[in-house]
């Protein structure tokens, strides 16, 4: 069984957002913007990366000190800055992979041009107390972008975070509502199956954890049920036993960087690819670019990243060994 992995770079462009999730340590009130001399000496530190994983807070320039931040560094709107970052990460031979929350059709395809992927995290198909205050996560929202996404062929990630306050059956729901977006655009290339860590100083900070056994369940759930080509990912440094969630269906470790930490869940530290490898040896492990190999082979990309993922992919669309 192959499992793929990339090897990246988080580069978290700002930590404003208007959106103010219950468990979330990630978002501050305090004026945040990565300047381009701090985002530049970030992505010349990732040596062995390949993806420039952007991800950052929803709609941060709704903030008036925000947008006059963004004028002094000459930019109208936080897009336009975003579009400029993923292109310095490319002229440091990164390839994008952008984040940025809700968009519309036309911001999606004002970005397209200058990533290899994006993605956004559906979480719930279901409203939940935890997003009283997040307008940004309306399920209707999230799923408008992600079927505008495939309306633009853009090669996507998306997937459910688990243990916030959800049933059974909306984990369910959640991964059939994405399964149905992807028999109408084919774009999807995995689905993240993230469960939930407590966070102190969040309101939900003494919420239970959900079980391992849960966890296994939904993962099972989503490889019935999605097609073969979707890849299920685990983020390997959530979960206690990654072979486990392996032998369950899931083929995917996400993104891991030996340079920056997971800035969403900061307490808990990658495990290096080396110690996972040697650690399960009954599979595969193969290096994969933020673009999946079927979205190499169809050429969904544009030519301005074009030229790193022809230099990096090899010829079955994986990581090339250089």
């Amino acid at each position: 069984m192959i499992v793929t992995y990339s090897r990246n770079v988080f580069v978290p462009l700002t930590r404003n957002c208007r959106n103010r999730c219950a468990y979330c340590c990630f978002r501050t009130d305090e004026l945040n913007l990565m300047k381009p001399e701090e985002v530049e000496k970030l992505l010349r530190t990732a040596r062995n990366a390949k993806e420039a994983l952007f991800t950052f807070g929803e709609k941060p320039d709704l903030r008036d000190d925000f947008k006059k931040e963004l004028r002094k560094l000459g930019y109208k709107n936080f897009l336009d800055y975003i579009v400029d970052m993923n292109f310095l990460a490319i002229k440091n031979g990164l390839l994008p992979h952008t984040n940025a929350g809700v968009l519309s059709k036309e911001e999606l395809k004002k970005l397209k041009p200058f990533n290899a992927s994006m993605g956004l995290m559906l979480e719930q198909a279901v409203e939940l107390e935890c997003h009283a205050e997040s307008p940004g996560k309306r399920p209707e929202l999230r799923i408008n972008t992600i079927r505008c996404a495939g309306k633009l062929q853009i090669p996507f990630t998306t997937g459910i975070l688990i243990g916030i306050g959800e049933k059974t059956y909306d984990r369910e729901y959640s991964i059939e509502v994405i399964l149905e977006i992807h028999k109408n655009y084919g774009h999807i290339q995995e689905v993240i199956i993230q469960n939930f860590m407590p966070k102190k100083g969040t309101k939900m900070e003494n919420w239970k954890p959900v079980s391992e056994e849960e966890m296994v369940d939904v993962v099972k759930f989503a490889r019935k049920i999605l097609p073969k080509d979707v890849a299920i990912q685990v983020p390997p440094n959530l979960v206690k036993d990654l072979e486990i969630f392996l032998r369950a269906g899931a083929n995917d470790v996400g993104g891991i960087s030996d340079v920056t930490p997971d800035y969403i869940n900061p307490e808990a530290p990658w495990p290096s690819i080396d110690l996972i490898v040697s650690k399960l040896k009954d599979f595969v492990f193969m290096e994969r670019l933020p673009i999946y190999p079927k979205f190499v082979k169809l050429k969904w990309y544009s030519e301005i990243v074009g030229g790193l993922i022809e230099k990096y992919s090899n010829a079955d669309g994986y990581a090339r060994s250089l």
